[in-house]
């Protein structure tokens, strides 16, 4: 003999309200507005001391070490700041804003012209992504299976017997 239990339906009720509103509430505590800065931020008076004409040592003590240099000299310092916003705590920052301080050197070493560029300038990049694309094809582990990869192991045997062998 089975028996069952059936709750009143305002009962039930009670209990899928009480449920939403846990839900709702624990939902509502990953609702942020957080609002992220990085990199240096030019002021006017900071970019006020160090116009054109002033020497390389001049802007490293104004405006600090840049966020990077020109890759093949060191013509160009750039100072980069990004505005990034957050609106879920859980979800990757989403970039808002971007600028780029540009201060060119002439050949002896003093500044040339500054620039500033935005957002708008170009395109969004991510300056640190850790990695670097190379050409080829990325194999994957099936691949190398199917290919006959190299076993490390029977490598490593092969060598020791070769120079033992000589």
């Amino acid at each position: 003999m089975r028996i069952e239990f059936q709750l009143p339906r305002a009962r039930r009720m009670h209990g899928v309200v009480i449920a939403m509103m846990l839900a709702t509430s624990a939902l509502t505590g990953c609702a942020t507005s957080e609002v992220i800065h990085n990199g240096y931020v030019v002021d006017e008076q900071t970019l006020a001391l160090a116009p054109v004409g002033s020497s390389r040592e001049q802007v490293m003590l104004s405006l600090g070490s840049p966020s990077a240099t020109a890759t093949f000299d060191a013509e160009v310092f750039y100072y980069i700041s990004q505005k990034r916003t957050r609106t879920v705590a859980f979800m990757k920052p989403k970039l808002v804003d971007q600028s780029i301080l540009a201060v060119y050197f002439n050949k002896d070493g003093e500044v040339d012209h500054l620039a500033n560029y935005s957002i708008q300038d170009g395109r969004v990049f991510d300056m640190v992504t850790r990695t670097t694309p190379t050409g080829g094809v990325e194999m994957t582990f099936l691949m190398r299976l199917l290919k006959g990869g190299v076993n490390p192991a029977g490598a490593a045997q092969q060598m020791l017997s070769k120079n033992q062998n000589q």
